[in-house]
């Protein structure tokens, strides 16, 4: 019998952290391919930031096509220069409240923060299943775990 499974991917942290380590972009296409093999998919979601730009659209409507609901945040230029768009409370509020309907988690992103929502998962019993560039993780993420994957070669574009 298939494993229900949610996959919750922030997409600007593979973006960045696989750019930044191999200079080259994360391959949703195998990410899928792999991660959901013999699994039922409950959900898909890939959190990303919208610029208005048209490159960026046609990314997220190939996402779209692997099968990924797209949920878009705009990107908030302040007026210091700063920025800000990132999608930490929103996926970890998408996570708990739609794991009763999986039995497995997989969550793609290096973010130390995310710590603490792996552990909340785990103690609702869900087994949880992270996927981000190890040099750029933070071990209390990987450890807190039930299956860590790194990033590497055969999850990247040639």
């Amino acid at each position: 019998m298939p494993v229900n499974t949610l996959i919750l991917v922030d997409v600007q942290n593979v973006y960045y952290t696989t750019r930044q380590i191999f200079s080259c972009h994360f391959d949703y296409n195998r990410f899928w391919q792999s991660a959901t093999q013999g699994k039922q998919i409950t959900r898909a979601f890939a959190y990303a930031i919208d610029r208005g730009d048209r490159k960026q659209a046609e990314f997220q409507n190939i996402l779209r096509a692997i099968g990924f609901t797209v949920k878009l945040k705009p990107f908030i230029q302040r007026s210091d220069g700063s920025a800000k768009g990132d999608w930490d409370v929103g996926i970890a509020v998408d996570a708990l409240e739609m794991c009763d309907e999986a039995d497995e988690v997989i969550l793609v992103s290096g973010d130390g923060d995310f710590d603490l929502l792996v552990d909340a998962l785990c103690r609702k019993g869900k087994y949880v299943h992270v996927f981000s560039v190890e040099k750029l993780t933070a071990r209390s993420l990987i450890q807190a775990a039930d299956q860590y994957t790194a990033i590497g070669p055969d999850l990247l574009l040639n």
